[in-house]
C-alpha cells in the first residue's frame, strides 16, 4: 500500500508498505479520506514534537519512521480475533485516541488524559495511507446517512465540541483565531443555541465565513488601536465581555485578547498549543478570571454522528480541497506552511495524483463538499502570532 510516512523534519515520503494485518482487538480498513492537521504541519516543518524517535510509545508500540494522519475515516476490510460489533463492510470513523483503560483517569472516563496519552498518526501508524490498522476501540460505525466527507472532519469537531464542554454554559462566547478549529467552534457554539457569539482574526474571508457559520459579531484583529483587539471583543459582546473565551491559537497575543475580552468571573479556554505565555496574576485574581486547558477530546463522536446523521449538521464549509495520497506534500503540508486560501484539506488515498506541471494542484472537490468563494489561509494568527501559529489555528 501507498503512505505517507514522517522520517524527520521536511521529510515525509509517500512509499509503499506492507499492510499490517489486524491482530487481536483491531480492525483494518481502507481509508476513505484523512484530514491535513495542524499538528502534522508542526511534525512536518519542524518536528519532532509529538512522533516517538527514541523510544517506542507506550501505546502503540510505535516509533519513527511512521504513518502520518489521524483525521480519518474508511470502511472496515478485516477484524482481528476478539473483535465484536464490527465487521468487513461497515463504515467507520476513527478516534485515534489511545488509551490504557487501567489509569486511574481511564477508569473515570476521562480517556483523553490517560497516562499514556496519544493519537493514531502521531504516536502512532495512521491514516494517510490507503489502509489503516488501528485498535477496534477507536472505529464508531457510521449510518449510511453520514457521508465520508462529513465523517472525516469529526476529529477536529470533536477538538471544538471538547472545548466548548469544558467552557460551560454561556450566553456569549470570543472564539479567537479562525482555522479549521475555531471555525468548527463557531459552529457548534451556535448549534448549542449561544446566544452571542464572537469571532475575532486577521483574515476578513475567514471572518466573513466565520459569520456565515453563525458568528454573531466579528472583530479584525488587525485594527488593534489602543490596548488590542480585546477591548473591542468585549465590546461586542455588550460591554460587559464575554462569559467564555476560546483562544484557538497558541499565542501570547491570542491570550491577551481572550483575556481582555473575558467578564468578570468569565473563562479563558485554551485550545491552541502555545510554548510559553504570561499573564497578569493580579488581574486575574481581581477579576477572578479562570484559565482551563482542553485537549483532545472525549465521548464526541456519538454526538456528532447524530447531529449529522440525523439533525442536518454540516461540518463541510471549512473543507477547501481535496488530494491524493501522491501530492501530500507539495498540495497539502507545502501548501498549507505557504499560506494562500486553503483552511483544511482531505487526502483521498483513492484520488488521483496531479500533473505536477499542471496549475492545479488538489482533485476536484466532490460537489458535497463546500469551499468558499475566497477561503482563508490556513492557520489562525494574530498580529503578535508567528506563522503557522499554532495546532488549533487549525487543528491537532
Amino acid at each position: 500500500m501507498k503512505a505517507a510516512v514522517w522520517y524527520g523534519a521536511r521529510d515525509v515520503r509517500v512509499t509503499e508498505r506492507e499492510v499490517t494485518p489486524p491482530g487481536p482487538d483491531e480492525v483494518l480498513l481502507s481509508v476513505a479520506y484523512c484530514g491535513i492537521c495542524g499538528s502534522d504541519l508542526h511534525e512536518y516543518a519542524d518536528g519532532p514534537h509529538s512522533v516517538p524517535v527514541g523510544e517506542a510509545h507506550p501505546a502503540s508500540g510505535v516509533r519513527a519512521p511512521l504513518v502520518l494522519g489521524h483525521e480519518f475515516c474508511g470502511t472496515v476490510t478485516a477484524v482481528g480475533p476478539g473483535v465484536r460489533g464490527l465487521a468487513a463492510g461497515d463504515r467507520v470513523a476513527v478516534e485515534p485516541h489511545y488509551r490504557c483503560g487501567a489509569c486511574p483517569r481511564c477508569l473515570a472516563g476521562e480517556y483523553n488524559i490517560c497516562r499514556h496519552f496519544g493519537f493514531a498518526g502521531l504516536m502512532g501508524h495512521g491514516g494517510l495511507a490507503e489502509y489503516a490498522t488501528v485498535p477496534a476501540y477507536m472505529a464508531h460505525r457510521l449510518p449510511d446517512e453520514v457521508p465520508f466527507e462529513q465523517a472525516a472532519l469529526f476529529e477536529p469537531a470533536s477538538v471544538a465540541l471538547h472545548a466548548l464542554r469544558r467552557g460551560g454554559d454561556a450566553d456569549s462566547v470570543a472564539v479567537v483565531g479562525l482555522g479549521p478549529v475555531g471555525l468548527l467552534t463557531v459552529l457548534l457554539a451556535a448549534r448549542r443555541g449561544v446566544r452571542r457569539i464572537v469571532a475575532c482574526d486577521v483574515d476578513p474571508a475567514r471572518l466573513g465565513l466565520a459569520a456565515r457559520l453563525g458568528a454573531s459579531e466579528v472583530v479584525d484583529a488587525r485594527d488593534t488601536g489602543e490596548g488590542g483587539a480585546g477591548p473591542r471583543v468585549r465590546a461586542a459582546c455588550g460591554g460587559e465581555g464575554a462569559d467564555v473565551a476560546f483562544e484557538v491559537v497558541g499565542s501570547q497575543a491570542a491570550l491577551d485578547t481572550c483575556l481582555a475580552a473575558t467578564r468578570r468571573g468569565g473563562r479563558t479556554v485554551l485550545v491552541g498549543l502555545g510554548r510559553r505565555v504570561s499573564f497578569d496574576s493580579s488581574a486575574l485574581v481581581d477579576n477572578e478570571h479562570s484559565i482551563v486547558a482542553s485537549v483532545g477530546y472525549r465521548d464526541t463522536y456519538p454526538e456528532l454522528i447524530r447531529l449529522v446523521g440525523t439533525e442536518g449538521l454540516d461540518l463541510r464549509p471549512v473543507v477547501t480541497s481535496v488530494i491524493g495520497l501522491d501530492d501530500v506534500v507539495r498540495a497539502g503540508f507545502s501548501s498549507l506552511l505557504d499560506g494562500g486560501d486553503q483552511i483544511k484539506i482531505l487526502v483521498s488515498p483513492s484520488a488521483p495524483a496531479s500533473d505536477s506541471d499542471s496549475d492545479s494542484a488538489s482533485a476536484s472537490v466532490p460537489d458535497s463538499v463546500w469551499a468558499p468563494d475566497s477561503a482563508p489561509v490556513p492557520e489562525a494568527r494574530t498580529p503578535a502570532a508567528p506563522a503557522p501559529a499554532g495546532r488549533r489555528g487549525d487543528s491537532r
